[in-house]
């Protein structure tokens, strides 16, 4: 749990009892009391059910996003394990399919990562100059998983510089030689650096750059004593993925996290209203004293948040819905939590789409899924390749569980790095070919390879132009051949 300092500012710790359902003969409905408020509140089972649905689709991304810090940052017994808080972990490598924490990995630029606990002071990151051409992004994402700032060549270029990172409760003066000051709503965070990698060769050069990332307390970057210790976190147990779908146990994972996200002006009612079921920072729900009428409730309110997430899929394969609505600050969002809950499970820590842009390929140009029993094919016509100031990729991944696939050319994506090797069309156009087996020697440098069974693909625009933030560059159809 957290530091007792720590409950000074999280939403107030309720004291909350769920108890078994009664039965109200006047008006023959089952009821629930709280004493969220220090009174007695009836609820019904459906107003149980709504709210259970409501903060689920709130908390699913907090609790995943936890899942996720957990195994980086805390569970040095994991393999997917980084580094403790504060300390920068870089990874001279690119994903794989061996990597299965997080879902639609990124395998183009190589990642550093770092998780912030900014409950004692800020964190100071020195970034050093990085040659003109090179795309670099440090990315900011808050316990929401809102996408709460960046640094890179987008947004404050590749000049190099020294920024602060501060948590909610800091109100200290900013040093001089401090370039920037950027504010996190929580005292957790995390972030993760990308940096372009060209091929094979220019791995040594992407080394170089990442060992010059630097992140230290503002108390060491002053060179003065070390702020006050602060207690160490306990950590509950994290949830598989597949337990976060269906446990009620995800609502005390939910309280857990929420110790460390001040209660947003825009949701003190929201708040409220999810204390009314247990639903509260700090609190704990005793799920096996549940009386069987409330647990079905608030299953129910769990599938009912993945029916109208299943919606919401619907609209994104058919293109009505981008996966970068997912991805932003909360001004961005809205408060729109179905969206956010889309994006952490779809593929958590997608970048705002001013820094990428994600058009996906879930259906054929006949609105077919995919699957790699068929040959299919994608057409870039002259002049209309991806839109970008960086660079664009394409990446497979197999479904249902969106990871990488193994084949025999160990690729995982085609990229415009790629572009001195693919083979264009008479025209000057570019075909490129999506299948399970090789199409030929002498096509394979346009191959990326599928699975044998369902798959879905990426493409990634890397600091996209304003033809493609604006809609008037549209992916072109993947065609079925078969």
């Amino acid at each position: 749990m957290a530091s007792k300092k720590l409950s000074l500012w999280v939403f107030p710790l309720f004291l909350l009892t769920l108890l078994s359902c009664t039965k109200d003969n006047s008006k023959k409905k089952e009821t629930i009391d709280s004493a969220a408020t220090g009174k007695a509140q009836g609820l019904s089972l459906e107003e149980v059910r709504a709210i259970a649905k409501e903060a689920y689709i709130y908390g699913f991304p907090i609790v995943d996003n936890s899942r996720v810090q957990y195994a980086f940052f805390v569970n040095k017994l994991d393999s997917d394990y980084k580094a403790p808080w504060n300390t920068i972990c870089n990874i001279p490598r690119v994903f794989t399919p061996k990597d299965k924490t997080i879902q639609t990995p990124n395998s183009d630029t190589p990642y550093s990562w770092i998780g912030l606990d900014l409950r004692a002071e800020p964190i100071v990151f020195t970034i050093p100059v990085i040659e003109k051409n090179r795309y670099w992004s440090l990315q900011l994402i808050d316990l929401y998983t809102h996408n709460f700032d960046y640094l890179g060549s987008r947004t404050t270029g590749n000049g190099g510089g020294n920024f602060m990172i501060a948590g909610p409760r800091w109100k200290g003066k900013t040093p001089k030689n401090i370039t920037k000051v950027i504010y996190c709503e929580t005292e957790i965070a995390s972030a993760q650096f990308r940096t372009q990698l060209y091929n094979v060769a220019d791995l040594k050069n992407v080394i170089k750059i990442q060992n010059q990332y630097i992140a230290k307390p503002l108390s060491a970057f002053l060179g003065k004593p070390e702020h006050s210790k602060i207690k160490d976190i306990t950590y509950i147990k994290p949830l598989t993925r597949d337990q976060e779908n269906k446990s009620l146990q995800v609502f005390n994972n939910l309280n857990f996290a929420l110790q460390f996200c001040p209660t947003h002006p825009s949701e003190i009612n929201l708040m409220k209203r999810f204390a009314k079921i247990g639903v509260a920072a700090g609190n704990t729900i005793d799920t096996l004293s549940l009386s069987p009428e409330i647990k079905k409730a608030m299953h129910d309110g769990i599938r009912d948040a993945w029916a109208d997430f299943k919606q919401l899929q619907i609209k994104l394969e058919k293109g009505e819905v981008s996966p970068s609505d997912g991805y932003g600050t909360r001004a961005f969002l809205k408060n729109n939590y179905l969206f956010r809950m889309m994006a952490a499970a779809l593929g958590i820590y997608g970048n705002t789409k001013e820094e990428a842009m994600y058009p996906a390929y879930y259906i054929d140009s006949k609105g077919d899924k995919l699957d790699g029993k068929y040959r299919y094919t994608i057409r870039f016509s002259p002049h209309e390749l991806p839109p970008v100031n960086s660079f664009w990729s394409l990446t497979m991944y197999e479904q249902p569980s969106s990871l990488l696939v193994e084949n025999s050319l160990n690729r995982y994506l085609l990229n415009s790095t790629m572009m001195s090797q693919f083979k264009k069309d008479p025209d000057g156009g570019l075909t490129l070919i999506i299948q399970n087996q090789s199409p030929g020697k002498e096509k394979e440098s346009n191959w990326l390879p599928a699975p044998k069974g369902p798959f879905s693909m990426i493409m990634r625009l890397y600091w996209p132009k304003e033809k493609a933030l604006n809609g008037s560059w549209k992916q072109p159809p993947l065609v079925k051949k078969d």
